[in-house]
């Protein structure tokens, strides 16, 4: 009695998820993926290996951009289910999730199973070529931004090396400017060394060659003392006349 029941349960319970899974596909066919989603998960809720709800969410959830969730249900449902064509929708389905992320190698690999499934998928095939140029591109993108890098990289290092060359000119400019301002410092020292040398010596020739100039009281007293000595020489030759008369005279008296 308990296991008829316990069938009789299972039974109700399969026709309830189916039931979800329905409700979830008219609002899914309405553009109301949001409340999609809800029925979805009530589905998977009920029966948590139903590979058709989880299929389903997938879709939900792609359409809502949700690539990273969506990505994550169609890998659970291609591995898990044994139908082909849910199998094979669900790789493709996978792949243009993976297309959504841009992780285009991952999304070829995801179409290459669906097309291992079923070869005349004319939509895997087309995205599978989309998802190579793509990565192509990515990959040209990438080689293109590492090279600016390294050439950025180059520019700053040739920079730098323009840079140190600049500050040695400016320090040997300023040295030789520095020298020169010296040199020309010891040259005008010279010179004028030279030029005080010159007017010196002028200034001893002139003196050798002009006589001493006196003031006119120092030639008044040497005048005076030149009149004072002839004076006194006319007095002592008119004391020495008077003597010799005086001498001669006393010759004759006797």
């Amino acid at each position: 009695m308990i296991l008829v029941l316990a069938l009789a349960s299972m039974n109700i319970f399969a026709q309830s998820e189916k039931k979800l899974v329905r409700k979830g596909n008219n609002l899914y066919e309405t553009d109301n993926y949001t409340d999609a989603e809800i029925e979805y998960r009530k589905a998977i809720t009920e029966k948590p290996d139903y590979i058709k709800g989880k299929f389903n969410l997938g879709d939900a959830m792609y359409m809502q951009k949700n690539y990273d969730e969506s990505s994550k249900l169609f890998d659970e449902s291609s591995g898990s289910s044994k139908n082909k064509d849910i199998k094979s929708s669900s790789y493709y389905n996978l792949g243009n999730s993976l297309l959504s992320l841009k992780k285009y190698k991952e999304s070829m690999e995801a179409y290459k199973n669906a097309l291992r499934i079923d070869p005349d998928n004319q939509d895997a095939k087309y995205n599978y070529e989309y998802a190579r140029k793509k990565m192509i591109e990515q990959q040209q993108k990438n080689q293109d931004k590492n090279k600016d890098k390294d050439k950025d990289k180059k520019k700053d290092k040739n920079k730098d090396k323009d840079k140190d060359k600049n500050k040695d000119k400016d320090k040997k400019d300023n040295k030789k400017n520095q020298d020169k301002k010296n040199q020309d410092k010891n040259d005008q020292d010279k010179k004028n060394d030279q030029q005080k040398q010159n007017q010196d010596q002028k200034k001893n020739q002139q003196q050798q060659k002009q006589p001493q100039q006196i003031s006119k009281q120092d030639a008044q007293r040497m005048l005076d003392a030149l009149k004072n000595d002839e004076k006194k020489t006319l007095q002592k030759l008119q004391r020495a006349k008077a003597k010799s008369a005086k001498s001669t005279k006393t010759d004759i008296d006797w």
